[in-house]
């Protein structure tokens, strides 16, 4: 039997290899049977390797390969001489998988969605040993559906606008979501419903939403909106260092973007890369562009001053804030 799983939900679509290897047997002895391989560069000697090696002291082998049909999505530009080969590579692909070890189970894992007219696709979909399931995420109603059943699950309960907020601020990111509920429940310890305010002082992205409106406010040079983000602020009772250093935070994001983006970086490719969720990649992507590298490089290199500056007394804490939203907009 082979499987494959596809889609941009990395957090269901990893519950359900959990169930699998769940229902293969004993954990030991899952991950003693467990082969891991990289689609991006496999050979079909090492597949068939892999498969073909009897388990030890177990049924089933489970043999996971990561981002192999990824490789044979279209593309433009491709040289013909790679097509030749992948095309054999298909060929005895799919000659094996027709014969493929009853002792073997085997998983085409990607963290892309796979189009229906890939041949891995069209192999797993067309072949009665074969199986196929695509995993996206939530959006939307279906969003703050997940967010409730999962509270629910974990017995808890929230209330709507609890629900909003982290649907605005955390995006669906299930796996970063689930951290964030987890946090909340074990906050509330189930006595009484998740509320909006309980978000707000837990959960770090809400509290970050400010800082990212106040720099948006500072890209587009709207100055006194900025101001009274920043005072808003203050006035909350956020320490003048911890906004420092959450602004400085968000301007190395934002170069970091800037620079990967020059470079013909992928969306998902910068998620990996900084480690950061899918909403926060699409966010400041589209505030890096209200700045220029030169302009980010200067700024970033002024964020350092000013927290020397701060830390060792030269400047009062507030008016430093200040003076660096006045000296953004000059």
């Amino acid at each position: 039997m082979f499987y494959l799983l596809h889609g941009e939900d990395e957090y269901t679509r990893s519950l359900e290899l959990t169930k699998m290897k769940t229902r293969l047997g004993d954990p030991g002895s899952v991950n003693l049977n467990t082969t891991l391989l990289d689609g991006r560069d496999l050979t079909l000697g090492e597949l068939i390797f892999a498969c073909d090696t009897m388990p030890f002291l177990a049924d089933k082998r489970l043999v996971i390969v990561n981002d192999l049909a990824n490789r044979f999505e279209t593309r433009s530009g491709r040289r013909r001489e790679q097509s030749e080969r992948e095309s054999t590579f298909l060929e005895q692909l799919t000659e094996y998988l027709g014969r493929l070890p009853d002792t073997a189970r085997l998983v085409f894992l990607e963290r892309k969605t796979i189009s229906k007219s890939n041949p891995i696709h069209r192999l797993a979909s067309t072949s009665e040993h074969g199986y196929v399931r695509k995993f996206s995420p939530p959006s939307g109603r279906a969003l703050n559906r997940w967010i409730a059943d999962r509270v629910q699950e974990k017995g808890g309960s929230i209330e709507a606008g609890a629900i909003q907020l982290l649907a605005t601020h955390v995006g669906n990111d299930l796996r970063l979501l689930d951290q964030e509920i987890d946090k909340l429940c074990t906050f509330t310890d189930s006595e009484r419903p998740i509320n909006e305010r309980d978000v707000q002082v837990l959960v770090s992205y809400v509290q970050e939403a400010n800082i990212f409106h106040m720099v948006d406010a500072l890209g587009k040079r709207e100055t006194p909106q900025a101001m009274k983000l920043l005072h808003k602020m203050l006035e909350d009772g956020q320490h003048p260092l911890y906004l420092l250093s959450m602004i400085i935070r968000q301007f190395r994001i934002l170069l970091q973007i800037k620079e990967l983006l020059a470079k013909g970086t992928s969306a998902a490719d910068i998620r990996a890369l900084l480690r950061l969720p899918p909403f926060v990649v699409q966010k400041m992507t589209r505030q890096a562009s209200n700045f220029s590298v030169a302009q980010l490089e200067m700024i970033y290199h002024r964020l350092l001053e000013i927290d020397l500056a701060m830390k060792t007394g030269r400047m009062e804490e507030r008016l430093a804030l200040s003076l660096f939203v006045t000296e953004l907009h000059r």
